[in-house]
């Protein structure tokens, strides 16, 4: 009798222990709320880098720069504001006009000297005042102002001598005269023709860097607003406004450098021949003096 109820407490006893450990799984997968909860969250940080790729689009260029990633002075220049253009193509066109002039006066200069020595040479071998407007009036000296002042004197005494004149003795100082008269008539012409285009090349010089800085001034205040409207200071979106601001200023730089230059020099060489036309007017009215007191 106590072996049977002894059985049956064991069996019970093992029917517990079996219970327990066929309810066991339950109990192992009660922090399975934790992983559904991760998993809840997922889709909240799946989010965040959503919003961090979308964050860099809010500092994409502006629409005004068409040419983002490919700044060149030329994209600088096509993605400018028109006023900044009408600016540059202004400078443009003045920096190639005062080149133009440069090179025209470079070589005139370089002709005039050279001719102006082979007349005085020829000059100085004339042995009449006919001989003085013969080799004056020749082709190859045409053009030179040399060889036109010795030709208005000649011409002169040859113009009073066919009127009727006495050009000598008591008469000599009055025909000197009016031959000084007709060589300062083409002098004052020779002034004006050398310094052609000297008052554009110091406009130039001295107003462009300031038409330069007003494009530039213009484009940095509109880049300003750009940067105030699309509420960045990326370096990337600022740069190129400014840096099409700039280009006014470079250019109006490019223009006035050479035009200061070389209207400096070439002002340096109008003086000189203008110095070298007065020594040789005092040795045309010696000449013609002398061959009036010879009677020539």
């Amino acid at each position: 009798m106590l072996d049977i109820k002894r059985s049956t407490s064991l069996l019970a006893a093992i029917g517990v222990t079996a219970l327990m450990l066929t309810s066991a799984p339950s109990f192992a997968q009660a922090p399975a709320p934790a992983a559904d909860a991760s998993a809840a969250a997922a889709p909240a940080n799946a989010a965040a880098p959503a919003d961090a790729a979308a964050a860099p689009a809010a500092e994409a260029p502006p629409a005004t720069i068409k040419h983002a990633g490919s700044v060149t002075p030329v994209t600088m220049f096509m993605d400018a504001e028109w006023v900044v253009k009408i600016v540059m193509i202004g400078l443009l066109l003045a920096s190639i006009l005062s080149w133009t002039i440069l090179i025209v006066k470079l070589l005139e200069f370089a002709g005039l000297n050279k001719s102006a020595n082979n007349f005085v040479e020829a000059f100085r071998g004339a042995r009449s005042i006919s001989d003085i407007n013969r080799i004056a009036t020749s082709e190859e000296y045409e053009g030179n102002p040399l060889a036109d002042m010795a030709a208005a004197a000649s011409g002169e005494v040859e113009l009073s001598r066919q009127a009727g004149l006495q050009v000598a003795g008591e008469n000599r100082d009055s025909t000197v005269s009016r031959a000084s008269a007709a060589v300062a008539a083409v002098q004052s012409g020779l002034a004006k023709r050398l310094s052609g285009g000297m008052t554009f090349m110091a406009s130039v010089g001295s107003a462009a860097p300031f038409v330069g800085l007003f494009g530039t001034v213009y484009g940095i205040m509109i880049s300003f607003i750009g940067i105030a409207n699309t509420n960045t200071t990326n370096l990337a979106v600022v740069a190129p406004g400014i840096a099409q601001a700039l280009l006014a200023t470079g250019i109006g730089l490019f223009a006035a450098i050479p035009a200061v230059i070389f209207y400096n020099y070439f002002q340096t060489r109008i003086a000189a021949f203008g110095t070298r036309t007065d020594g040789f007017i005092a040795e045309l009215t010696n000449a013609i003096s002398r061959q009036l007191d010879k009677g020539a």
